[in-house]
């Protein structure tokens, strides 16, 4: 509240007050009353009024002018001492001030650091690949009779980390499901009009068990998870627009590595990443374009099943979308941002979190491998953690697996069908190979003398 006023009139009769009192009015005055500070400015001020007078009424004229000077000097202390004391409350209200604003902005989670990440994913064990290499070597098999899948059996050993052979029984299918925009400009087999309903009708049929990857996947003992990760939410229209913001992004990247964390905790042993939506593979052959430093028209392919109209309405999305992409290559989140969208950021956060977890994985079409492209320039080691499965007729899909140093496990059948039904295909060939390599005995275990002049070439 503020300081009551003097209640004594004006008055020339009335007596001078004295230079402490009039400094304590002055200070009174100067300084509001509802400040801590004051009170206690307010005390001295009064006590050091007391003394002036009392040595007004004692001391003679000489010792006045002591009293004055010494009264000045008391006063002056005083309202240094005030000042600091506004000093220290002005700070204090700042701090309060900054405490508050600090408070009331919560802090966001902190931004990606994919070098971090990177350097979680390391080399599968060399030590595990050559105890299995000894091991397939006195197999009592013709020598290297067993071709690639003793490749296969070497590969899984090392992702494993155990030379001691196990059949693969827990693989695990995981389709991520979103809407693209770039699917509103007829680049697709399916209307424009009707490309949402397409995609959560593919969703709710997965979920039932149905569709390709639901036969092959009850035909080989898989199990298959779904991931709604922006159906009904398309994302931009890549050819000119960005397919999602920077935090959407890294939000989706985020969600894709705990969903591989859950997975690789609940024991998978394989897992097969997949993606549904229409308008998936005009967004793939853009990235794989940029990744691979291809022509638009090189990677893109007729999807669907599109018509030569579809054809180059699609190559042209393609382009214009490379267009916008290239500038950001180097930021692989931005570059997700301008080209890919949501799914495709989960897709890419899964792949690399599989690898840190060395989770072994078989890729599927044209969507996982562009995916698995960015992950390669995240962490160079990523790739030696993957398969391929089957081929598809996709040009960016061969593309991609040029640019990954991979050879798929299937090709010939020109299987257009993915949604986790390319990785599908080629997961007996992994079983085969984990099977044989456990069940099959040795020359010393079935007593056959080992041929002498056999070659491993």
């Amino acid at each position: 509240m503020d300081a009551p006023e003097n209640p004594t009139p004006e008055s020339a009769d009335q007596p001078e007050p004295s230079v402490a009192a009039a400094e304590t009015e002055n200070l009174a005055e100067a300084t509001p009353a509802d400040d801590a500070a004051e009170v206690a400015e307010s005390a001295e001020v009064a006590e050091v009024a007391e003394v002036a007078q009392a040595a007004d009424s004692t001391a003679d004229a000489d010792a006045n002018a002591d009293a004055d000077a010494a009264t000045d000097a008391v006063t002056d202390a005083v309202t240094d001492a005030a000042t600091d004391a506004d000093s220290t409350v002005a700070t204090e209200a700042a701090e309060s001030g900054d405490t508050a604003e600090a408070t009331d902005t919560p802090a966001g989670p902190e931004p990606l650091n994919l070098d971090k990440l990177a350097d979680q994913a390391e080399r599968p064990d060399e030590a595990a690949r050559d105890e299995m290499r000894t091991r397939l070597a006195g197999l009592a098999v013709p020598a290297a009779g067993l071709g690639r899948l003793e490749e296969l059996a070497i590969w899984l050993a090392g992702a494993r980390g155990s030379g001691l052979a196990r059949p693969v029984e827990r693989a695990r299918v995981v389709v991520f499901a979103g809407d693209h925009g770039v699917a509103a400009h007829s680049v697709s087999a399916t209307a424009s009009e009707q490309t949402q309903a397409v995609t959560a009708a593919r969703v709710r049929q997965i979920e039932d068990g149905g569709g390709a990857v639901g036969v092959l996947a009850r035909l080989h003992g898989a199990t298959v998870r779904v991931i709604d990760i922006s159906v009904g939410s398309p994302s931009g229209s890549i050819d000119r627009e960005d397919a999602a913001t920077r935090e959407e992004i890294e939000e989706a990247f985020r969600l894709g590595m705990s969903i591989a964390d859950a997975e690789a905790d609940s024991g998978a042993d394989v897992l097969i990443p997949a993606m549904v939506g229409v308008g998936g593979s005009t967004v793939a052959s853009a990235l794989s374009g940029i990744l691979t430093g291809k022509d638009a028209a090189a990677v893109t392919g007729r999807g669907s099943g599109i018509d030569d109209t579809a054809w180059m309405r699609k190559c042209a999305a393609v382009r214009d979308a490379m267009r916008r992409g290239r500038p950001v290559l180097g930021d692989h989140l931005e570059l997700l941002t301008k080209v890919g969208g949501r799914d495709f950021a989960a897709l890419t956060g899964f792949l690399l979190q599989a690898a840190i977890r060395r989770v072994p994985v078989l890729l599927d079409g044209v969507t996982t491998t562009a995916c698995a492209m960015l992950v390669q320039r995240i962490a160079y080691r990523a790739p030696q953690w993957v398969l391929a499965g089957a081929l598809s007729p996709e040009p960016a899909h061969k593309a991609a697996l040029d640019r990954l140093s991979l050879e798929p496990l299937v090709e010939g059948y020109d299987v257009r069908q993915a949604e986790g039904a390319l990785g599908l295909l080629a997961l007996p060939m992994l079983k085969a190979a984990a099977a044989l390599a456990t069940e099959l005995s040795t020359f010393a275990e079935t007593g056959i003398p080992e041929p002498t002049l056999r070659s491993r070439i």
